[in-house]
């Protein structure tokens, strides 16, 4: 089988990912920032106002708005400690009661809400979310520095959630050897893998259990 080869910004395979969420990533990010090979100036920094939208009762899907599209991945497997996602729905404000009556609560995993309308702005959606007792919308800021690393595509970031401010560092490719060989380099054996939307559900209280190195 021929490797796919990673391209930063393209679209490829579903990808594995270790991702994890702490404090401190200062030694980890300078490896990763020196055994980086040259990559796109677009991605040498990037910021990113965002919305997660968490559910009491769905870890499996992971939806997420920014500039007024909406993208929910689904879990797939996980595979030596790595997570899979696949991109589940994509949509964009207004949007229509069918799609969330049919693709994006059922996503959530809840109950669902009274639907009086054909179609629902951002501001409507955000309106029935805070009003669902079982669902939360937590804004998310990300500013996000991109590597390459052993041909899987990496970042380190800062990321405000709700004002609490956090450190991320990530390594992604659709072959896990690289990653599981990125994760050695830069020195991240033995931290947790985990993923924005356990993050985010443990900084908002919804998970009673700390980030790494907290």
């Amino acid at each position: 089988m021929v490797k796919e080869k990673m391209e930063i910004g393209q679209i490829s395979k579903p990808r594995f990912e270790f991702r994890s969420f702490g404090q401190n990533f200062d030694n980890a990010h300078y490896r990763m920032a020196r055994l980086s090979v040259p990559v796109p100036e677009k991605v040498w920094e990037r910021q990113s106002s965002e919305v997660y939208i968490l559910s009491r009762t769905n870890d499996l899907n992971n939806t997420k708005i920014r500039d007024g599209k909406m993208d929910i991945k689904t879990f797939v497997q996980t595979v030596e400690g790595l997570e899979q996602w696949n991109p589940l729905m994509k949509g964009e404000f207004p949007i229509s009661a069918e799609v969330l009556k049919n693709e994006v609560f059922p996503a959530f995993q809840v109950d669902m809400p009274a639907l009086e309308k054909d179609e629902y702005t951002y501001d409507e959606f955000i309106g029935l979310i805070e009003n669902h007792k079982d669902l939360q919308a937590v804004r998310v800021h990300k500013q996000r520095f991109g590597y390459m690393v052993n041909d899987t595509i990496c970042e380190y970031g800062i990321v405000t959630i709700n004002g609490a401010r956090v450190a991320t560092i990530n390594s992604e490719s659709t072959e896990v050897e690289d990653i599981k060989k990125t994760i050695k380099d830069v020195g991240l054996e033995g931290v947790e893998n985990i993923n924005y939307l356990q993050a985010i559900k443990r900084v908002v209280g919804m998970i009673n259990k700390p980030l790494a190195n907290e």
